[in-house]
């Protein structure tokens, strides 16, 4: 009868329906913290795009080699993987706010590292502290929106939050076609820097808070994240509720061990398939080498950056509006599918440069092949699964949780950024054809296995995942 209900829901109602959730939750606090939430994600795709427009006036200046700026572009996930190794431990130790702290003061010092660098190892070292905040902040970040979101509006919170780091990207992409790349750094050190003075008035999540015993707090953080006049008694009951229910159910298996226990296995692997399946699928080739597939291709770097930009962005936007009305799988279904046809048309567009045919159309069939895998990338698939990730594991294994996604997203993306100038070499077409491979298994895996999430709060899919 719900699903009956849900399915006669007009469009123009769930669209009213949000606007009101978005007025209710503009509250001081929800707004500040939703802000640092942004920020964050913007500094987090400044960096991501960073190595693509600069490619050739870093290699140019500092007189590197393709092996030496490949390990510039995939010492990155190296810091990636050991930032996933900590991300866990040390917010589910310390607390959101504390980490995120750490993580801008971490995205300041590499910045100015590789801003001032005049040797590879103080680039690289620079381009490892980054990484490292990377990979707390990947996961903290949705985590922390979604813990402290309305359920009616946390899909769309979150995945607003997480478009900010599409904007970075495009952002960096369209001033590499301009700055120089030590000014380019400087100028990317100013989201964490406008950051850092907004932590002192954000609040701590409330489900942080009763997971750490300081049940009296979580009632006063929600009065401050949903007004003064709202009604919280439920809220904060059901998350005090949830959180005795699952130390209840603790038993000798502790800390990292513990995600692995059958209860788990379902959750666990939507969770690992959707993070890794962007990484796998390409993303980082052709985040880090974009300039790389443009120039082989006969496209204008400068046209092919501006034009991917405008696109994700605009793609991230309508992802945004439509996250918590048409729901998340049917989002994930249409991305999947439009990354696996911008990786087919990259492989068509690679044989035919090759082989000599259509050459004045090769260059079209490039940049739309491209430009539809990253508005692909952003309707969908750039924030989906972290936001899924963050909703489905219990306050008990979220940062066992967390440190898994993490490992997994920057070891497959240390993968396929390290080997992708390599494989490039070998193959071009074959290389993006490996790529359509995976994004199609991706696909059918979202039509088999992910379930819906939209609409319900944290505990009850919690509750669903664990059996």
């Amino acid at each position: 009868m719900a699903e009956e209900v849900s399915l006669l829901t007009s469009p123009s109602e769930s669209s009213t329906s949000l606007l009101s959730e978005i007025s209710n939750a503009s509250t001081r606090a929800f707004v500040l913290a939703f802000t640092v939430g942004s920020c964050g994600a913007f500094a987090f795709g400044c960096i991501i795009g960073y190595s693509a427009p600069t490619q050739s006036s870093i290699m140019k200046d500092l007189n590197l080699s393709i092996a030496d700026y490949s390990l510039f572009g995939s010492i990155l996930t190296v810091g990636l993987i050991l930032g996933a190794l900590i991300c866990g431990k040390l917010t589910d130790l310390v607390g959101r706010v504390y980490t995120i702290w750490i993580t801008n003061i971490l995205f300041v010092i590499g910045w100015f590292a590789i801003a001032f660098a005049k040797a590879i190892w103080l680039l690289d070292l620079g381009r490892l502290l980054q990484g490292i905040s990377i990979g707390i902040s990947a996961y903290l970040g949705p985590v922390y929106i979604t813990e402290i979101a309305p359920r009616k509006l946390r899909g769309a919170a979150c995945s607003m939050s997480q478009l900010f780091t599409g904007v970075g990207i495009s952002v960096v992409y369209a001033l590499g076609t301009v700055v120089a790349w030590r000014n380019l750094a400087i100028l990317g050190s100013i989201p964490s820097l406008m950051i850092l003075p907004l932590l002192f008035f954000i609040p701590e999540s409330p489900r942080w808070l009763a997971k750490v015993g300081r049940e009296k707090e979580v009632e006063e953080i929600l009065l401050r994240l949903r007004g003064a006049n709202a009604d919280v008694s439920d809220e904060a009951g059901e998350i005090l509720a949830y959180t005795e229910h699952v130390k209840q159910q603790g038993d000798s298996d502790r800390g990292f061990l513990k995600l692995f226990q059958r209860k788990y296995a379902f959750s666990l692997t939507i969770g690992v398939v959707l993070i890794a399946l962007p990484q796998l699928g390409g993303l980082s080739g052709y985040s880090f080498y974009t300039e790389s597939i443009f120039i082989s291709t006969g496209v204008s770097s400068d046209v092919g950056f501006i034009s991917t930009s405008i696109v994700q962005m605009l793609a991230g936007v309508l992802g945004t509006v439509l996250v918590d009305v048409s729901g998340r799988r049917s989002l994930l279904l249409v991305s999947q599918a439009g990354m696996f046809l911008g990786c087919l048309a990259t492989a068509i567009s690679f044989f035919l440069k090759e082989n000599h045919c259509w050459e004045t159309g090769t260059p079209i069939l490039a940049l739309i092949s491209v430009t539809l895998y990253f508005g692909s990338y952003g309707l969908g698939m750039g924030s989906i699964p972290s936001i899924i990730a963050s909703e489905i594991y219990p306050v008990d294994v979220k940062g066992a949780a967390g440190t898994m996604c993490g490992l997994v997203s920057s070891i497959s993306s240390w993968l396929v950024a390290y080997s992708f100038s390599f494989l490039f070499q070998w193959s071009t077409t074959g290389t993006f054809l490996m790529f359509t491979t995976v994004t199609g298994i991706g696909f059918v895996f979202i039509a088999k296995l992910v379930p819906e999430t939209k609409g319900k709060s944290l505990e009850e899919i919690q509750s669903l995942f664990s059996f």
